[in-house]
């Protein structure tokens, strides 16, 4: 039955002083010590004891019930920052050298792993893993996104920052499965670097693979002309002083192009400040002004050091012909010797990813953690105890004290409204 607020107001204040000395009696929150603490805990021991006995009990029950899953790991070894072999090649061919040089230069990242963990997670990798193990089916979902988002919450890639190798997990609840996801995994990633020109040496043997195929073609095509001035004008024999000429000033020019090609290259991955760009566009100044000298800078001053005296207009239209053919010789001839230096680099990096670990199929669960789900429990079943038992105890030391009791009253009867009692006339 509901009390009226001024009923207990009035019986507060008619209180005898025993009342008072009983309220004393109970030790104030400001007075409350380690040893009261301890007092609480062992008068409610049974109850603490038994609320951590049903806690251990649901978590006991819950380490059952969870599906128990297998973790496969396999470590691969990246691909690894190694010398370009094209200084080596160049030195022996004898032609240009300072593009080959850069090899491990200017594309060197911090931290070498992150690009292939980065294409690890690419979603390239993703759909072919989807594809390959029917994940789709297998999650019990309907759009691939879903399946790949549950695919990522399965994998772990660690970067390998400490010792450089990447190591990847593969969570399942069948441990054959697992490992074969794994293994998978990696050989998918395989599949997928092997088509993409992600090294230096692979951006070099793209560049020079279309240099080449171009001044293939500017060869094919001058070596025609050149046959079709020799049938015209008849002139097939040139005497030593011109052919030396023009295979000289042809070379000069050779070395032109394929140095303006070496430049156009290197800036594909080097800035203006790279010495060896600055080096090699010194080299081609040097190249230039040697052939203002000669008369060999333009088409115009084709025949600067040939000997005129006597040479007919049909032979002046044969020589440049034979000039022609001599540059995209001399430019076909250095293209070639990049692009062959570039393979090598590219065959040298491109077997890089390399199993260290093969995953196999693992013996021992890696969850559910029953252990730690039982200590776990244990643990919160005896706090929630505890603070069960100081919750009581609180509640029982308020309803002993008549000062408190008018505060508990106003506080069911904010909480209860509709039962206020009027107060009788």
């Amino acid at each position: 039955m509901s009390v009226n607020q001024s009923e207990v107001s009035a019986r507060v204040l008619t209180q005898p002083e025993s009342g008072v000395d009983s309220v004393s009696a109970v030790p104030s929150e400001e007075n409350i010590s380690l040893l009261d603490i301890l007092i609480v805990v062992v008068q409610y021991r049974r109850l603490i004891l038994k609320i951590a006995a049903y806690t251990v009990v649901v978590g006991v029950i819950v380490s059952l019930l969870l599906p128990i899953r297998y973790t496969a790991t396999t470590s691969i070894l990246p691909p690894q920052q190694t010398g370009s072999a094209g200084s080596a090649l160049m030195a022996q061919l004898g032609g240009l050298s300072s593009v080959a040089s850069l090899a491990g230069g200017g594309l060197g990242l911090r931290n070498p792993n992150d690009l292939q963990v980065a294409m690890l997670k690419s979603r390239t990798v993703e759909d072919a893993m989807l594809d390959r193990f029917h994940l789709v089916e297998l999650f019990k979902v309907k759009q691939r996104s879903d399946a790949r988002r549950m695919f990522e919450k399965v994998v772990d890639i660690d970067s390998g920052n400490k010792d450089g190798l990447i190591r990847i997990s593969v969570t399942d609840r069948d441990p054959r499965r697992a490992a074969e996801m794994t293994n998978g995994y990696v050989e998918e990633f395989k599949r997928m670097s092997a088509n993409l020109a992600v090294t230096e040496a692979s951006q070099r043997r793209l560049f020079f693979e279309q240099q080449l195929t171009q001044a293939k073609d500017n060869l094919a095509n001058a070596e025609e002309d050149l046959k079709k001035t020799g049938l015209k004008t008849g002139l097939i024999q040139l005497d030593s002083q011109t052919r030396a000429t023009i295979e000289l000033v042809a070379e000069l020019r050779g070395q032109i192009a394929a140095k303006e090609v070496q430049i156009n290259a290197m800036r594909s991955f080097a800035t203006g400040e790279n010495p060896e760009l600055q080096m090699a566009e010194q080299q081609l100044a040097g190249l230039r002004s040697q052939a203002e000298k000669m008369g060999a800078a333009s088409e115009g001053a084709s025949n600067a050091l040939i000997p005129k005296g006597g040479m007919q207009e049909a032979g002046v239209e044969y020589i440049r012909k034979l000039r022609d053919v001599k540059y995209f010789e001399t430019i076909f001839d250095l293209l070639a010797r990049q692009y062959e230096i570039a393979k090598v680099d590219e065959a040298r990096q491109g077997a890089t990813v390399q199993v260290v670990d093969k995953a196999i199929v693992p013996d021992r669960r890696s969850s559910p953690k029953r252990t730690l789900i039982v200590l776990g429990a244990t643990v919160l079943g005896l706090f929630v105890g505890v603070v069960w038992a100081f919750s009581r105890e609180g509640l029982t030391r308020l309803s002993n004290n008549p000062a408190e009791q008018v505060r508990l009253e106003l506080l069911k009867q904010s909480i209860s409204p509709g039962k206020k009692q009027t107060t009788q006339p």
